[in-house]
């Protein structure tokens, strides 16, 4: 983008304020103390590596999780300045880690272009961990420094020479305000440096974890340390086939980029058979946007806009004819929006949304001509991109029909529920539970365990429609599927309303085999593709039902002394004992099996009950996995299977 800087060192560095909130308030700086905080003292310090390669300094970034949990990043950028500050008369990598606000991305001639919390970051990583050590290399020697909650424990202090620049930062969170847990998730941090080299072309980020692989321990390999390097030649343009793996594509991916004085953005774009309208990625540097703003609404007008100019000037819309919605233009659309810009403004402290309004113009121009100019020089795939386009309307006008047609027969009782639904008394969303129960048998248990005032039921019978095959029309003649949407409460598509939630806890309760577990996925993809909202704010859970119950043998007390929930816990539990065979194992095939009392106490029970929470912490990862498993095309499904074969605990014949 801009001329680099001929020099970089400590007066460069502007201080702001300084760390004294941070332990007190960590929630403000890092999200929450919960695994998602945890995981964003890695994103700091990674950001601030991935910002020297933005200003051209860095092009390998390697991280480790070491078997005590700790964290290492390492990069072979500039190596954080060592000399002494000129306003706090120390050594300016001191300034850094201990001083909020104090980096090379307030007004000195630092970086041009930067994401990370301007700043804030390595300074509340510092602040939040029980110990960091941070060496540099640059001018021919290495540095090291330490600290102790925030402070520093160890001056600089010149420890030899050295070849080449960088920086090297290790930290172990501190427990006392990550109590919920310190342990780093892989897949998390993975699918995190995934997305960054894809936003990065060329960049390599190499991660390495120490710790036993808990994946192998499953199958016969020994546990042991893994290593994954993401690096991308074609940046965002792999990042559009990442997204469309699994996917019948209708063209080559479309790549145009443009800048001014505001900033640069890079577009991919590339339109698949799939019905989702909900694979398309914006950033601002390098930060997902996972709530849109300026960028996305330039792009989105912009692709709405040229599509119809398209389809009129080639006689494929008529004058007659409506005009293609948003939604109809971007269905089945993976795409891939990136802006740098010099000041970028944030809403939220962690960043879900960009506000610079010049940069709305800036990506509306590229995307039009862009776009516009690809249509015109692709007559072919250009055809089957309007085609999906007119198809998606015709759809849509026809869910639309449906929609009225039910309004119109519920006119006089305009809460009609579905039949099925055994409500609950509690009219407040906050209290009530939905449990959607495989099968009638289970349902009726379920009803007779159930406490009336705030758990409702809703069984279903057999398998429900794959939303991912099926359109929206199609989707919305499923009884199935309009008893969901019905007893929910928020409506789909365009009426889509989440403030409508008849139910704040909706929990998914099928039995522990491999039917339940095939319906518990329907109803995921179905959540995913036309409820994400709900996920996102926490209102879809996953029944833990047990599957073997240990009853004493001979013993006339139909009581069940012990519930397992797995496999693995049964043969613990069976050891605890001196004599297992006094113990007759039930099994539970079903959850019709266990009698009321038996399912309340196990599943239901809010006091004794495990619920699992569903979340997306990786938009793009569940995307792409959602279409792998649940979509038209059969190899990539069994590559995945056989990839994963292994990682099964158990299989139910």
């Amino acid at each position: 983008m801009a001329n680099k800087p001929d020099h970089y060192d400590g007066s460069d560095i502007q201080v702001l304020e300084g760390l004294e909130a941070v332990r007190k308030r960590p929630g403000m700086y890092i999200g929450s103390t919960g695994p998602r905080g945890l995981h964003h003292l890695v994103y700091e310090v990674v950001d601030n590596s991935v910002d020297e390669a933005l200003a051209g300094y860095c092009d390998k970034i390697e991280v480790w999780i070491h078997p005590d949990n700790s964290i290492t990043v390492a990069d072979n950028g500039r190596g954080i300045p060592v000399d002494k500050h000129p306003k706090e008369k120390i050594p300016t990598v001191e300034v850094v880690l201990t001083i909020l606000h104090a980096g090379g991305k307030f007004g000195g001639e630092g970086y041009k272009v930067s994401g990370g919390l301007h700043g804030v970051g390595v300074s509340v990583v510092n602040a939040l961990s029980t110990r960091v050590e941070v060496n540099v290399r640059r001018d021919g020697s290495e540095y090291r420094i330490a600290f102790d909650h925030g402070k520093t424990c160890e001056k600089l202090e010149r420890t030899g020479d050295a070849k080449g620049t960088g920086t090297k930062t290790t930290f172990w969170p501190d427990p006392e305000i990550f109590t919920e847990t310190t342990i780093f998730d892989y897949d998390t941090l993975a699918n995190r440096f995934r997305e960054m080299a894809f936003l990065n072309k060329g960049l390599k980020i190499v991660l390495h974890d120490e710790r036993a692989n808990p994946g192998a321990a499953m199958s016969d390999a020994a546990p042991e340390p893994r290593t994954e390097v993401f690096q991308y030649a074609g940046g965002i343009v792999d990042f559009v086939k990442y997204l469309n793996e699994g996917k019948e594509t209708l063209n080559k991916p479309i790549y145009f980029e443009a800048e001014n004085a505001d900033g640069t953005v890079e577009v991919s774009m590339q339109w698949s058979t799939s019905y989702s309208t909900n694979s398309v990625m914006a950033f601002a540097n390098n930060i997902n946007t996972h709530e849109g703003g300026t960028h996305l609404d330039g792009f989105k007008q912009a692709v709405t806009r040229t599509i119809n100019d398209y389809a009129r000037s080639k006689g494929i819309l008529k004058e007659k004819d409506a005009n293609l919605s948003g939604d109809d233009t971007r269905e089945g659309l993976a795409a891939v929006i990136s802006v740098k810009l010099h000041d970028p403004q944030f809403e939220g402290q962690t960043k879900t949304k960009l506000g610079n309004t010049e940069i709305r113009a800036l990506v509306q121009t590229a995307v039009t001509q862009g776009l516009a100019e690809y249509l015109e020089e692709n007559p072919k795939p250009a055809k089957r991109i309007i085609d999906k386009a007119t198809q998606a309307l015709k759809a849509r006008e026809a869910a639309r029909k449906a929609r009225e047609m039910t309004r119109r027969k519920n006119v006089l009782d305009s809460f009609a529920l579905p039949g099925k639904l055994a409500d609950c008394s509690s009219k407040n969303p906050a209290e009530s539970e939905l449990f959607i129960v495989e099968g009638d048998s289970a349902g009726g248990s379920a009803k007779q365990a159930r406490d009336r005032k705030y758990q409702a039921i809703l069984p279903l019978r057999g398998k429900i429609l794959n939303v991912e095959r099926a359109g929206l029309h199609r989707s919305l003649s499923s009884d199935t599927i309009s008893s969901l949407i019905t007893a929910i409460g928020t409506n789909i598509g365009d009426d889509f309303d989440a403030d409508q939630a008849r139910y704040q806890r909706i929990v998914i309760m099928t039995d522990a085999d491999v039917d339940g577990a095939h319906i518990r996925c329907l109803l995921l993809t179905f959540f995913y593709r036309y409820m994400p909202e709900l996920i996102t704010r926490g209102y879809i859970y996953i029944a833990q039902p047990p599957i073997f119950g240990l009853k004493k043998k001979n013993s006339r007390s139909p009581k069940i002394e012990r519930y397992i929930y797995d496999e693995k816990a049964l043969s613990a539990t069976l050891a605890e004992y001196d004599d297992p065979n006094k113990f007759d194992v039930q099994r539970y095939k079903g959850l019709g099996e266990m009698d009321p009392d038996q399912l309340w106490e196990t599943t239901m029970e809010p006091e004794t009950r495990t619920l699992l929470q569903v979340n997306i912490d990786d938009a793009a990862e569940a995307e792409r996995v959602v279409s792998e498993l649940m979509g038209d095309q059969v190899e990539p499904r069994k590559e995945f299977i056989q990839k994963h074969a292994r990682d099964v605990r158990f299989l139910d014949i």
